[in-house]
C-alpha cells in the first residue's frame, strides 16, 4: 500500500510521529555527544591527574636516590673518621709510650749522675787521710 491510500489525517499523524522520534533522536544524540564531551573532559583531568602524579613520584624517587646517595657518603665519612680517630689513637700511644721511654732514659741517667756523684764523694773521703 503506497502512502496515497491513507487518509490525509493518518498521514498527517504518522508524519507528526515520525517528526516527533527524528527530534527524540536528536535530542537523545545531542545527549549523548554531551555525555561523551563530560566523558572526555573528565578523561582529560584524569590524564592531567596521572601526568601530576607522575611527576610527584619521579621528584620522590629522585629525593630517594639522592638521600641514599648521602646515607652512603655519611656512611664512608663515618667509616673515615673511626679510621681517623684509631690512627690518632694509636699515635697517642705511641707518644706516651716515647715520653715514657724519654723519661725513662732520663731518670736512668739521673740515677747514673747520682751514682758517679757519691762515687766522687768516696773518693774524696778516700782522699783525706782519717786520723
Amino acid at each position: 500500500m503506497s502512502n496515497d491510500q491513507f487518509p490525509p489525517e493518518q498521514r498527517r499523524q504518522q508524519a507528526e510521529d515520525v517528526r516527533r522520534e527524528a527530534e527524540r533522536d536528536r535530542r537523545l544524540a545531542e545527549s549523548a555527544r554531551a555525555e561523551g564531551e563530560q566523558f572526555r573532559r573528565l578523561a582529560e583531568e584524569a590524564r592531567e591527574v596521572r601526568d601530576r602524579h607522575r611527576k610527584a613520584l619521579e621528584a620522590a624517587q629522585q629525593e630517594q636516590e639522592r638521600l641514599r646517595a648521602a646515607g652512603e657518603a655519611a656512611r664512608i665519612a663515618g667509616e673515615e673518621a673511626r679510621a681517623a680517630t684509631e690512627s690518632a689513637r694509636d699515635a697517642a700511644i705511641e707518644a706516651v709510650r716515647a715520653t715514657a721511654d724519654t723519661l725513662q732514659a732520663t731518670l736512668e741517667s739521673m740515677q747514673t749522675v747520682e751514682e758517679m756523684r757519691r762515687t766522687l764523694r768516696d773518693i774524696r773521703d778516700l782522699k783525706e787521710p782519717v786520723h
